[in-house]
């Protein structure tokens, strides 16, 4: 069964929500490897645009882009290596690294390499028969790291001076002025003051920027 772009998305978001929440409980982030998978398997799909590897436990490949790209997605958060089986590997033509970001209790997704198997395969090293990835590589100045592409706006809201974006990942980027902010969530505070929008939670929390800039959008819509 394949996906549309939008189901992908709102999984997507569907996804992070609940790895805020496991976050938000005392879930040690090791623990969430499932979550983790899954989330850059879906922003794979996503940017691809291309859909989920159809059989359960694929070999070799997670994602098939729309050009028909077979794609090995490895997701981390703070793993020192990612390991690769060579056994399998030539399976996937193209292969994506990306790691969750974890700020303010609030996870984000950053790309840290996307190229085909070719070029990362002198990358790799091999001790005691297993191979892997050092994380510290794709930090080299040597090596090309593709930035995330620009995401879709989703949905937008102004009010004076601000634009608050939600972008397709679930993102809340606040520009004043046409001038993007570094932090979001001060502006979003006052945005939502100033418009009747409650910053707290129902169980007493405050609201994280995801879900206070989802109910801010709303409010200015």
């Amino acid at each position: 069964m394949t996906l549309s772009q939008t189901q992908i998305i709102r999984s997507l978001a569907d996804a992070l929500q609940w790895f805020e929440k496991e976050l938000a409980w005392g879930a040690p982030v090791a623990e969430l490897r499932h979550l983790t998978g899954r989330i850059g398997e879906l922003y794979a799909a996503m940017i691809t645009r291309g859909q989920m590897a159809l059989s359960v436990n694929q070999v070799g490949y997670d994602v098939v882009s729309v050009d028909g790209e077979r794609i090995s997605v490895k997701t981390f958060t703070s793993s020192t290596r990612i390991n690769f089986n060579m056994a399998t590997l030539h399976c996937a033509s193209r292969v994506m690294i990306l790691q969750i970001v974890i700020d303010e209790g609030e996870p984000s997704i950053s790309e840290c390499l996307d190229c085909s198997i070719e070029i990362l395969q002198p990358m790799l090293r091999t001790v005691a028969g297993t191979t892997y990835l050092p994380v510290n590589r794709l930090l080299s100045p040597n090596q090309t790291v593709r930035p995330i592409g620009d995401l879709k706006e989703v949905a937008r809201g102004e009010w004076q001076a601000f634009q608050v974006s939600q972008l397709e990942n679930g993102t809340i980027v606040v520009r004043e002025n046409g001038e993007q902010l570094a932090m979001a969530k001060p502006a979003l505070r006052i945005i939502a003051r100033e418009n009747g929008v409650d910053p707290m939670n129902g169980t007493g929390t405050a609201k994280n920027t995801r879900r206070l800039g989802a109910d801010v959008i709303a409010a200015l819509s």
